[in-house]
């Protein structure tokens, strides 16, 4: 089960991110010292704050339990960014990634999207491969000057045609 997240939710959110982003961080050695704004580091204040600016979380149940998370946020008209998709490490691979992924993609296209942009780990080729099957397209990469890796920037449009596991019931 699906449900959007509210403020109250902070806090659960914010434990959520961090538990499914720790290996991460430990994979490439990220810290709060050398990436303080990594997901591993999320605060209740940093999810309270994305609510405040328009970003809508959603969390994914199973057996009552949260398990997983994704947000999207407005950029302009036509274009969302999708944001902090989480699953626990016990719970990956079985599908509530692209759970997830689908239920982001049909809430921003209600809210009028016609294309997604993420941003990932360039060097976290399995990552960027699993988003290229569900219709992901590489556009670019950029590097920040407070962040301690280059980022890959994709993009989902839905005049394209769609990975199969994007389309809503294919798993």
């Amino acid at each position: 089960m699906i449900i959007d997240a509210t403020k109250n939710d902070r806090d659960v959110l914010a434990k959520l991110i961090r538990d499914s982003f720790r290996d991460v961080a430990h994979r490439f050695a990220l810290t709060k010292e050398n990436c303080p704004k990594h997901a591993s580091n999320c605060a209740p204040s940093w999810i309270e704050a994305d609510m405040s600016r328009g970003v809508q979380y959603y969390l994914l149940y199973a057996a009552e339990n949260p398990i997983g998370c994704v947000a999207i946020e407005k950029a302009s008209a036509d274009l969302f960014y999708l944001e902090r998709l989480s699953v626990l490490p016990e719970m990956r691979g079985r599908h509530f990634g692209i759970q997830l992924v689908q239920h982001a993609l049909a809430c921003a296209a209600a809210k009028g999207a016609r294309k997604i942009g993420i941003g990932i780990i360039d060097a976290q080729a399995d990552l960027k491969a699993w988003y290229t099957r569900l219709g992901f397209v590489v556009t670019g990469t950029k590097s920040f000057l407070h962040l301690p890796f280059t980022v890959c920037l994709m993009e989902f449009g839905y005049d394209q045609p769609a990975g199969p596991a994007a389309r809503p019931g294919h798993q």
